[in-house]
């Protein structure tokens, strides 16, 4: 017997990415409105009530009416919010997997999941096993500079740069108050929220989240093997997650940004200047992959206690 999964607004970016890795799968049925039916709130309640999980690919105001709407049902209605609306409410268990050697069963046993944004899961993967080995301190002040490719925001950016009317290269969130931040901090750890340097290059999927530090950041003296291994430890039984070193560089000793796109794994990168006591740690995944539908598929395979890697494009 298959399991039904409603996407409501399943025709963004998204919804569009979560439909085509459920399209193969004999065990899933989908359930998606017309555009019509997706404005009327009894024809949602009516799929909500129907399904076995809903998937909220919306904007944050809409998903918080529809988990308004889910909380009016009778029954257990299981969601999944793909929107930055919940990530660090107390009723949403956080949908990073690996965070925690127990957090893929918190989301397995979850009425209400959040999905994690793009940029926060490389960035808390990078710094939480840190934070929690005590080789950073919880008051370490970091900073992210970082790049996605345009599929990252929305449709319209990527008409824009399909149109060829968008730059190769630009930085945004200047008023360093952008939306991950919360999420950020509060799922690393950190006292003080890091200083956030997003951008988007002239691609279309994949992204590199970057953490530069020096060796006086750390709690104690380390080199590059010590946070290898703090890795290696923290992802030992994560087959999404990979800890590579320098090997992670192209031929042309470049770090591909778009690399995993189309993929719904993701790279931790370990670099280090010995000599000067430097490091760059940076996570590597696709904007759209483990940074959105992978990971929403992999929370939806854990809540019906399929195999977790089912759907998924590796």
């Amino acid at each position: 017997m298959s399991s039904k999964i409603f996407l409501d607004g399943g025709a963004g970016t998204t919804g569009l990415q979560i439909a085509d890795r459920l399209a193969a799968r004999s065990d899933i049925e989908t359930l998606v409105l017309g555009a019509e039916e997706r404005k009327q709130s009894a024809a949602r309640k009516a799929a909500m009530a129907e399904a076995d999980i809903t998937i909220l690919c919306l904007p944050d105001e809409a998903a918080i009416d529809a988990v308004q709407i889910a909380a009016e049902l009778k029954g257990d209605i299981r969601l999944i919010d793909a929107s930055s609306a919940h990530r660090i409410h107390a009723d949403f268990v956080y949908g990073f997997a690996e965070m925690t050697k127990t957090q893929a069963e918190k989301i397995a046993n979850a009425r209400y999941v959040s999905n994690p944004g793009c940029y926060p899961t490389g960035f808390i993967a990078l710094a939480r096993p840190l934070i929690e080995a005590g080789l950073l301190a919880p008051e370490t002040r970091l900073t992210a500079p970082s790049v996605s490719g345009y599929s990252g925001g929305g449709k319209a950016m990527i008409a824009r740069y399909e149109a060829g009317d968008a730059p190769a290269f630009g930085t945004y969130g200047l008023s360093l108050a952008h939306k991950h931040l919360p999420e950020m901090q509060h799922h690393s750890g950190l006292k003080d929220k890091p200083v956030f340097l997003p951008s988007v290059g002239q691609f279309a999927q994949g992204m590199l989240v970057n953490i530069p530090l020096h060796q006086a950041q750390f709690t104690q003296a380390v080199g590059t093997d010590d946070i290898l291994k703090c890795y290696q430890s923290a992802y030992q039984d994560a087959p999404l997650v990979s800890v590579m070193d320098a090997s992670a560089l192209d031929a042309h000793n470049f770090l591909v940004a778009e690399k995993l796109a189309g993929r719904d794994n993701m790279e931790l990168c370990v670099f280090a200047n010995a000599e000067a006591s430097q490091f760059v740690l940076t996570a590597r995944l696709d904007n759209l992959g483990k940074g959105a539908a992978g990971a929403a598929v992999q929370n939806m395979n854990l809540m019906l206690g399929v195999d977790s890697l089912s759907g998924l494009q590796l």
